[in-house]
């Protein structure tokens, strides 16, 4: 499965949402900007890489990727409204980076780099960037595809049952 798949993938499924929300001429960068801070969030938490003052191990790794793949969805609508779509992003890195707390600060620095200037390089920094968390994670690209696959079946079926 090719990059532009997950992109097209990706956009039926935001136009089905729109539909079915009315949304279908509205500008929903800002929101989804907002969307994809939260799900950065909510992953750090399941990895819990942060909480020093806590013993407690990091979530099993099927939770982590669930919420590693809840970004890789809003990376996506958001690459599909701003127009990136059809750019060639290599996504497969060598990369890895030990300090996840790091990788965690830099993602959402890229995610507010984007926010203000909204180049198609901004873009790509920020998709490799969080692929190659992903790698730190432990994942492989199969795992994010097979995930993203899942997750997206899942959405359809939340929109369809009035998420």
């Amino acid at each position: 499965m090719t990059l532009q798949e997950w992109f097209s993938m990706q956009d039926e499924l935001d136009k089905y949402i729109e539909e079915e929300h009315g949304l279908q001429n509205t500008n929903l960068v800002e929101r989804k900007i907002l969307a994809l801070l939260v799900e950065i969030g909510e992953l750090a938490n399941e990895t819990r890489c942060f909480k020093f003052w806590s013993k407690k191990p990091a979530s099993d790794q099927a939770i982590v990727l669930e919420e590693f793949v809840d970004g890789v969805h809003f990376i996506l609508s958001i690459g599909n409204e701003l127009g990136f779509s059809d750019r060639d992003i290599p996504i497969v890195s060598s990369e890895a980076n030990e300090d996840l707390v790091q990788s965690f600060l830099k993602i959402y620095q890229l995610i507010d780099k984007l926010r203000q200037n909204r180049t198609g390089e901004s873009f790509e920094e920020l998709m490799r960037q969080y692929f190659i968390l992903g790698q730190s994670l432990g994942f492989s690209i199969n795992d994010v595809q097979t995930a993203y696959k899942e997750k997206n079946e899942v959405n359809y079926k939340r929109q369809q049952e009035g998420y």
